[in-house]
């Protein structure tokens, strides 16, 4: 996948890159996995604000995605290769021998007319799905389930990757991308290769308004407003924020405050945490 660099013809296309979308079918979506998505504001069902600086953007509809993998057994064909405006990696809609057709999170290098296959019976192939049991140590992987039958829940954004490092009894260990190492149950099923559209994280949307598109309002920082509207605020000229950290709108420390649970279940999985020399 490469990068599409645009001449500076005027100020917002100076910079401005956007992902080349020439590998992607010229098709429409298939309207039977369309389901209409409801613009939420950053609201909850109190309409209240809950999430800040979001609101406006383009249209969507859902596409319904094969996280599951559950089709055992059955080899599916790879119709199209489309663009998914819900997430930052493609998707590619297959279709089975018996007529279904679904959409799957599309791997780095599957083409149309590939074969794609779940099961124990499935070769170690980009986009084949396995149990972690049947995959090789080393491996990359990718649409990784945290609990054997619920779908993929880890490793599921563009250009993303784990690697499987050990299998030990009924665990595997797995080291995700931000580092951390993680022990995941042997049952639970992750599929071969990396996340498509690897070069995402390179693209400059060049302007505000792309961002606006996308349905993310401006930020203002704190220390720009008044002191009745953030801790920040107030002084003369640039001042300083008057206290030792800085901190949220409400208070709280903004940098480098633990808010994991120390009693979380999960804690007992993980080897290592992310970001640790």
């Amino acid at each position: 996948m490469a990068i599409k660099i645009y001449k500076p013809i005027n100020n917002s296309r100076r910079g401005m890159t956007v992902t080349d979308y020439s590998i992607l079918s010229k098709v429409e979506p298939e309207k039977s996995l369309l389901r209409p998505l409801k613009k939420t504001a950053g609201r909850n069902n109190t309409g209240r604000i809950t999430v800040r600086h979001i609101g406006g953007g383009n249209r969507r509809k859902y596409r319904l995605i094969d996280f599951k993998r559950d089709k055992i057994g059955m080899n599916a064909e790879v119709l199209t290769l489309e663009y998914d405006p819900n997430r930052t990696a493609f998707i590619a809609l297959v279709q089975y021998e018996d007529g279904e057709k679904r959409y799957i999170l599309a791997p780095d290098k599957l083409k149309v007319g590939d074969t794609i296959r779940s099961g124990a019976d499935a070769d170690i192939k980009v986009g084949n799905s396995l149990d972690l049991s049947d995959i090789p140590v080393g491996t990359f992987i990718h649409n990784i389930e945290l609990h054997p039958g619920k779908g993929g829940q880890l490793v599921r954004s563009a250009g993303n990757s784990a690697q499987l490092m050990a299998k030990e009894g009924k665990l595997a260990l797995l080291r995700l991308p931000s580092g951390e190492l993680r022990n995941v149950s042997i049952n639970c099923k992750a599929t071969i290769g990396t996340v498509s559209n690897i070069d995402h994280e390179n693209v400059n949307y060049g302007k505000a308004g792309k961002t606006r598109n996308r349905g993310i309002r401006p930020t203002v920082r704190g220390s720009v407003m008044n002191p009745n509207d953030h801790p920040h605020g107030g002084g003369e000229g640039k001042s300083p924020i008057g206290r030792p950290g800085p901190v949220t709108p409400w208070g709280k420390p903004a940098s480098g405050l633990k808010t994991r649970n120390t009693k979380k279940s999960s804690s007992k999985f993980i080897v290592k945490r992310r970001n640790q020399k």
